[in-house]
Formats: structure tokens, C-alpha cells, sequence
């Protein structure tokens, strides 16, 4: 197994998979009597043919290191994880080579920030680090196809 190694998630290095959401930096605007910090517009949400939908996910907890044997994509869609406790998640992607995931990437998010997956963009399933595993999804609700799935000949091995 090759191993790939779990970095901190930080929006320059998840910019070519993604959004990082969270609340760095000061609120774009107070609203709510000034008691409410708003972090405007941070996702590139693009569902083509298509509406938003939100959902609910109750995922199993993993342990690192992580064997990875699956990556999926959805072409028609991005897709956002929001975690709905302050726990860490693991998030996987890989860049498209000539329609087939290439070389994955790992990172480790800190308690509080979430994910928005470019529409097409190959990513590991849903792995939480810690219970309870609940996740706010913002998808693609539509017609058609919309899950592309990946097995590696070889699996990789995620480490912290």
C-alpha cells in the first residue's frame, strides 16, 4: 500500500477540490442587531440540471490510519459537508487524470470548518474521526446519473 499523509485543511490547498468553509477572519456584515456575524456566499455551489437539496448524513466513525479503496464524484453537482458537531472530519480528494482519480490528497479538518466539493471532483466517502458522524449535505436533487465510482488496484493508506 502506498501511504499519503493527512495534512491541515487550509483553503490554499483544497482551492483546486473546493470551498473550505468556516469562520475565519472578521464577518463580511453583522446582522440580527449586531449580534450575528454573517460569513457571506462562501461555497461555489453549481448543481447544473438540477435543484439544491439538504440532507441529512449519519455516518460510522473511522480510525487513522484509513485504508482507502473507493473514491467517487458526482458530475453534475457539487456537494457540501457540514458537520453538525465541532469535530474533526477526514477529507480525501484526487485530481481528474483523463477521466480516473489521480494521485489523492488528504487533509484533516479542525473542529468547526466544513466542506464544498467542486461539482466533478473525485473525493473519498464521508469519514468522520470522532462520533456522533452528523452531517448537513447541500446537493444535487435531480434526474440522471450523478455518482461515478472509482476501486484502486491498490489501496492507499491514510496517516496523520
Amino acid at each position: 500500500m502506498t501511504a499519503i499523509t493527512a495534512t491541515p485543511l487550509t483553503p490554499e490547498a483544497f482551492a483546486a477540490f473546493g470551498d473550505v468553509l468556516d469562520t475565519q477572519g472578521a464577518p463580511d456584515r453583522l446582522i440580527n442587531q449586531g449580534l450575528c456575524g454573517r460569513y457571506h456566499n462562501r461555497a461555489r455551489l453549481d448543481f447544473g440540471a438540477g435543484r439544491a437539496g439538504l440532507s441529512l448524513f449519519q455516518a460510522a466513525p473511522r480510525t487513522l490510519p484509513y485504508r482507502l479503496e473507493l473514491v467517487e464524484r458526482h458530475p453534475e453537482g457539487s456537494q457540501a459537508f457540514i458537520p453538525m458537531s465541532l469535530t474533526s472530519f477526514l477529507i480525501i480528494v484526487a485530481p481528474d487524470a483523463g477521466g480516473a482519480p489521480g494521485r489523492p490528497r488528504a487533509f484533516l479538518t479542525a473542529p468547526g470548518q466544513a466542506v464544498n466539493l467542486l461539482r466533478g471532483t473525485w473525493h473519498g466517502v464521508l469519514t468522520p474521526l470522532e462520533a456522533p458522524g452528523l452531517f448537513a449535505v447541500v446537493d444535487r436533487i435531480g434526474p440522471g446519473d450523478n455518482l461515478e465510482e472509482h476501486w484502486f488496484k491498490t489501496p492507499y493508506e491514510v496517516r496523520a
